[in-house]
């Protein structure tokens, strides 16, 4: 440790800087999924530091955790159970373990400004942070509710869930709510979680959302049409094609009642809003080129400045399985990935090539799990059995011939590689309705055929197999900016 003491010189006032090639982590407080291992070569070579998010107090942890295990009203998930894990133990990352690692993991200070060409940040302290090499993971937003006009949302009894504190928030909301009513407001991925976490909670559940399904980005109307039947055998009211316009509230400011645009009062102890998010690029905008909501990268993960890459939520980068089409993947498997990329791409560059991911989504509410590869564009077959209380359906999605995406709900672990497989292959389809009759048979068939080994991530499988246990992975998926400590240098 006195080594890593002696990386650090301070020169002139306020001003850090390291005697050594300093990469910088620039995350959001809550999920950043770091895989590292012990490398004598590259903690040699790099000295990792890490700076969080505004007020944040705890080391990285899954965020993923907090609409699921968190929210459960017997034996709950709690830190340090989903701090982040690295490498086969599934070691988990608390401050001590950055600390052996000589990984300067700093919680508390804002970061107000970015300085692309002098490769410097400022602190809300007036610290000067200079790296030679950047990683921005600074993750996204949750959207809130006054940026479509709709005021009040600081309500006690109104919900976010982007964080631990929002967690937190939730969950003291739920214990006094239980046997009451809540409303929902967002038929996706956090509405739809949240809504199994309060049904389990025994509290009654009505939905509010403008599309005319849930799930309305990746689902088709007939898989939507399972999951609202499950979830109202639940005791969940879907009330869709209208949006919240306005709260009554008590003299206590607690909502009591949510207004909707067709006229309707819903009752209300309680409201989780989940509308989607938005990636936190202000710092950058005006320096970095942006697409797609996003900071916009190359295969490197690489920014229109070769000194600053971006990972995870706001990186918005191309997809080789698309043909290049540059999209921004919000999902904790993009982040993970994309983060190693990046690290493999700035260590060894002369290994590294363009990421190659395929995207790939999952859910578990109540009983039912499922996992989405690909794209959802083309013709969609739809398979399996939709009427089971066990459910074993799926469905391809097909565009010139080809297999682009694939939808599986009750799957194993070898069902859903196979999917994995055929979507990444694009397997091509020459009969619609044999492959209707096959579904899933399908692709455990096509993916036990012999191809050429492309390099790309399926499942759990590093992209860079000789990556896999030296390296650094951050991924971000929550909101805000990166922060560095109010202190003068004594933390070493």
């Amino acid at each position: 440790m006195e080594d890593v003491k002696r990386r650090w010189q301070t020169r002139g006032a306020g001003e850090l800087k390291t005697n050594r090639d300093n990469m910088l982590f620039f995350f959001a407080c809550g999920t950043i999924i770091t895989q590292f291992r012990p490398c004598d070569s590259i903690i040699e070579h790099v000295f990792l530091l890490m700076i969080s998010f505004v007020s944040c107090q705890v080391a990285p942890y899954e965020r993923p955790a907090l609409s699921k295990g968190y929210l459960l009203p017997e034996d709950p998930s709690r830190l340090p159970k989903f701090h982040t894990c690295v490498g086969a133990n599934d070691e988990l990352l608390t401050t001590k373990w950055y600390k052996e690692q000589g990984i300067e993991l700093v919680l508390g200070t804002r970061v107000i400004s970015a300085d692309v060409r002098r490769k410097t940040l400022l602190t809300a302290t007036g610290e000067t942070i200079s790296y030679k090499t950047l990683i921005i993971a600074t993750g996204a937003r949750a959207l809130k509710l006054e940026e479509f006009g709709i005021s009040g949302s600081d309500a006690a009894n109104i919900c976010y869930l982007r964080n631990l504190e929002d967690a937190d928030k939730l969950v003291n909301a739920m214990s006094s709510c239980s046997g009451g009513n809540a409303v929902v407001i967002g038929g996706g991925y956090i509405g739809m979680e949240c809504a199994a976490a309060l049904v389990t909670n025994k509290i009654k559940v009505t939905m509010v959302f403008p599309e005319k399904h849930c799930m309305g980005r990746l689902f088709t109307e007939k898989i939507a049409e399972y999951y609202e039947s499950y979830y109202t055998l639940k005791g969940v009211t879907f009330t869709k094609g209208t949006v919240l316009t306005s709260f009554e509230k008590d003299s206590t400011g607690k909502v009591t009642s949510v207004i909707l645009k067709d006229g309707n009062h819903l009752p209300a102890d309680m409201v989780v809003v989940g509308i989607g998010i938005r990636a936190n690029t202000s710092l950058f905008e005006g320096q970095l080129l942006m697409e797609k909501g996003g900071i916009k990268v190359n295969g490197q993960m690489q920014t229109s400045d070769s000194s600053v890459y971006a990972v995870g939520d706001v990186a918005a980068f191309p997809i080789k399985l698309f043909d290049g089409d540059i999209r921004r993947l919000e999902h904790v498997d993009s982040a993970r990935r994309t983060a190693r990329h990046a690290v493999a791409a700035i260590l060894e560059p002369s290994k590294s090539r363009d990421v190659d991911y395929l995207p790939f989504f999952y859910s578990r509410v109540f009983t039912l799990s499922w996992q989405f590869y690909g794209d959802n564009v083309g013709e969609v077959i739809h398979y399996g059995d939709f009427t089971s209380n066990s459910p074993r359906f799926g469905a391809y999605w097909v565009s010139k011939g080809q297999i682009t995406g694939a939808f599986l709900e009750g799957g194993d672990r070898d069902d859903y590689e196979a999917l994995s497989v055929v979507v990444w292959r694009k397997t091509k389809v020459s009969d619609m309705s044999e492959l209707e009759r096959q579904g899933l048979a399908f692709a455990i068939q096509e993916s036990k055929k012999d191809v050429p080994d492309s390099g790309v991530t399926l499942g759990e499988k590093p992209t860079f197999v000789w990556y896999a246990t030296a390296g650094v992975v951050a991924a971000v998926s929550i909101s805000a900016f990166g922060y560095w400590y109010g202190r003068k240098r004594r933390r070493w």
